[in-house]
């Protein structure tokens, strides 16, 4: 199909393939169960489908779409095979999700325009929020960018301290304060170093409190309006880090989310020690936010830009 080629490099695709790796097989499973003993695509095979795909946390609205573009496409074609299936989610699922958001990166890039380029990462607790920041404070700095940290969740020591480390790691500066200090304080000091030190992109850690949402919502806030006051149109992204081995609490977060704060784009890790990565499929389509990257692994060259063609044809290949 005209929709799928070659974009990513051998390595990039193969990391990709092994991050999917419980994710896909956990599906192939289901889907021969579901089309054991049958021939042709039939009501039976697409209710059975629909509780697959709802099953591996693809989620209820976006598997409804699905099975309609099947239904559609058997009304159409007048008879399907249940040996063609795999090809044809692959290629409606591709064809749902391309029309949602246009333009795939493949990466790791801001716009010239915007210098400092700041980010402002949010997330619960345990999401993998501290982990991204350090990963794409590396690919930042590969891509030839001067990157500075700003530990802005004051509310964890293990944050702060977590944080300093992939900065030394990553060879970043890093721009913070005591446990317990002004979040946006710490936000002021990095927007105002990154001016001095002409830096290129500036990421944004902050708290990942949910249990009041009005407390959040007024943080963030507060951290948005103190950093435009050094950067006039900061945040120029927000960035939700959601942990996609939490399935369908991973939606419920980014709901959470998305009505405390602007949201902007979405990253989903721990793809690669899950059998729910059909997750980002769902979350892709659902919200009107891009995901932008996806985590596949543990390594530090495993936080990946998000490619929805790549993601489909490593999930159904």
């Amino acid at each position: 199909m005209s929709l799928f080629k070659k974009i990513f490099s051998k390595e990039k695709k193969e990391t990709l393939d092994k991050g999917l790796e419980k994710s896909k097989t956990s599906f192939f499973d289901k889907l021969s169960k579901a089309v054991a003993g049958k021939s042709k695509v039939d009501d039976d095979v697409l209710d059975n489908l629909e509780e697959v795909l709802v099953s591996s946390d693809v989620g209820v609205n976006t598997t409804l779409k699905v099975i309609d573009r099947i239904e559609a496409r058997v009304a159409k074609d007048k008879y399907l095979g249940t040996e063609e299936l795999n090809q044809i989610l692959r290629e409606e699922i591709a064809g749902l999700l391309s029309e949602t958001h246009t333009g795939e990166a493949t990466e790791f890039t801001v716009p010239e325009n915007k210098k400092p380029y700041v980010i402002m990462v949010v997330g619960v607790n345990g999401v993998g929020k501290t982990t991204t920041i350090g990963k794409l404070a590396y690919q930042f700095k590969k891509a030839g960018k001067k990157v500075i940290l700003g530990a802005a969740d004051t509310f964890r020591a293990a944050a702060i301290d977590q944080l300093q480390i992939w900065a030394d790691r990553t060879e970043v500066p890093i721009v913070k304060q005591s446990m317990g200090s002004d979040p946006a304080s710490v936000a002021f000091d990095t927007l105002q170093s990154a001016m001095t030190q002409e830096a290129d992109v500036v990421l944004i850690d902050t708290a990942g409190r949910l249990h009041n949402k009005v407390n959040l919502m007024n943080e963030l806030s507060k951290v948005k309006r103190v950093m435009q006051k050094v950067v006039p149109d900061a945040p120029h992204d927000v960035l939700l880090v959601l942990d996609g081995s939490t399935g369908q609490n991973a939606f419920e977060q980014a709901k959470q989310f998305t009505a405390a704060t602007e949201v902007t784009s979405l990253a989903v890790t721990k793809l690669d020690g899950t059998a729910k990565g059909g997750v980002v499929i769902g979350i892709s389509d659902q919200f009107q936010i891009p995901v932008k990257y996806i985590g596949v692994g543990e390594g530090i060259e495993d936080l990946q830009v998000f490619n929805k063609l790549e993601f489909v044809d490593s999930f159904f290949k």
